[in-house]
């Protein structure tokens, strides 16, 4: 038996039986699509999170007043606990031993900056942040600087811009030293930070920063006036009592009895990454059960495609079992050709498959990345499958009386 001939015959099917066949390995092709671009989306999406976490570093862990990924009705047991509080965040911070560096971060979405006749689109996050936020999220500055701790005691009315406002209120000159508005409360802008990119379709420079008192003061809402804690452990050596000690402070701030529960959340960037794949694990089996089921009927078509194929090969599979051909070599040759047919048809899944997760991950701001073990999961799919659905074609070829094979018109 000659694989590379069987291989050929194969090939040549799909010459001659154009539509038949091509209709077959669409099935296969959108099959192992799908599973490849789940996996590919999968792959660029827990890159990115992955590198994203990397640069803010090992030992920074983070205080929430809630879960930042919370499932089903869980929010509602969030939303009564009590928001973290400035006051509470300075407690945290004087006594914490093990820590570093720390911040208080707050939040204040959907605000229009205004400079002159000019506005931004009324998407702009207001951040409040203190000295240290910039250290620990990894920001750098192409102008200007960041805020001090000597603006945030002054109370000054500063603010640091992100590009994308930048470029919409000073596409064509510096902004260090001009004043913008938000709700009527004015700022000088002392810095720009550097371009960052979007990440899931999110921009990360469409934002302008301020003194976190300021915030606190004129634009969080109840339910914005929750802060978020990041702190930093001396040492990797020490992160795992850093984070007790945290805890332990927090109950302490936050009046806690012995018996209560913590009513805030403590987390790390491996939680996080790890909440963050629970998350897309989903998306992973949409794919594997949506590509399964067109494999299925990919299969059926396989099948058929070769039970056809033993019809109109009748006289040549007698011809063959005359000259002394084994039923064996008769049915690993329809299964090569099935293996053949499925490959094919699993290429192009392939293929179409990593271009389009990788495109569609690139365009939500991840990176492009190839799921090396989808890509030989899929091959190995596609083999089962020509096994499985070309056993009974083959089986009914290698059965064959040669003499009523020979006689076949």
């Amino acid at each position: 038996m000659n694989i590379l001939e069987s291989v050929k015959l194969a090939i040549d099917s799909i010459r001659v039986n154009k539509l038949r066949t091509f209709l077959t390995l669409l099935s296969i092709a959108i099959g192992v699509f799908a599973i490849i671009g789940a996996g590919s989306l999968v792959a660029s999406i827990n890159s990115t999170v992955e590198g994203e976490i990397e640069a803010l570093g090992e030992t920074t862990f983070y205080i929430f007043k809630e879960p930042k990924i919370q499932m089903g009705n869980s929010w509602r047991k969030y939303a009564r606990r009590k928001p973290i509080t400035y006051s509470q965040y300075q407690q945290l911070k004087n006594q914490l031993s093990l820590v570093s560096l720390a911040s208080a971060v707050s939040v204040s979405s959907g605000q229009t900056v205004k400079f002159g006749n000019s506005e931004t689109n009324p998407d702009v996050n207001l951040i409040g942040v203190d000295e240290d936020y910039f250290i620990l999220e990894n920001r750098n500055f192409s102008e200007g600087r960041n805020i001090v701790k000597s603006d945030i005691i002054a109370n000054r009315n500063v603010a640091v811009i992100g590009n994308d406002v930048k470029v919409k209120l000073f596409p064509n000159i510096s902004p260090i030293g001009k004043m913008i508005t938000i709700k009527n409360q004015k700022y000088e802008i002392i810095g720009v930070l550097e371009p960052k990119g979007a990440m899931f379709g999110q921009s990360q420079d469409n934002m302008v920063l301020i003194p976190i008192t300021h915030l606190l003061n004129y634009f969080a809402s109840f339910w914005e006036s929750s802060v978020q804690i990041v702190l930093r452990a001396r040492s990797r050596d020490v992160f795992t009592q850093a984070i007790d000690e945290a805890i332990g402070v927090m109950r302490l701030v936050r009046n806690l009895k012995p018996w209560e529960e913590n009513d805030f959340e403590i987390e790390t960037n491996e939680s996080i990454k790890e909440q963050f794949s629970g998350l897309t694990k989903y998306l992973q089996w949409f794919g594997f059960i949506s590509g399964g089921i067109a494999l299925i009927a990919a299969g059926v078509g396989i099948m058929n495609i070769m039970l056809v194929s033993v019809k109109e090969r009748t006289r040549e599979i007698g011809v063959r079992k005359a000259v002394g051909a084994k039923r064996r070599w008769i049915m690993y040759q329809f299964i090569i050709e099935a293996i053949t047919l499925c490959q094919v048809g699993g290429a192009i899944g392939i293929v179409v498959g990593v271009i389009a997760g990788g495109a569609f991950g690139l365009l939500i701001g991840g990176t492009f990345s190839i799921p090396v073990g989808w890509v030989v999961f899929s091959v190995i799919i596609c083999t089962m499958l020509g096994v499985i659905f070309g056993a009974y074609p083959a089986w009914k070829a290698a059965k064959l009386d040669p003499i009523e094979a020979l006689r076949y018109e």
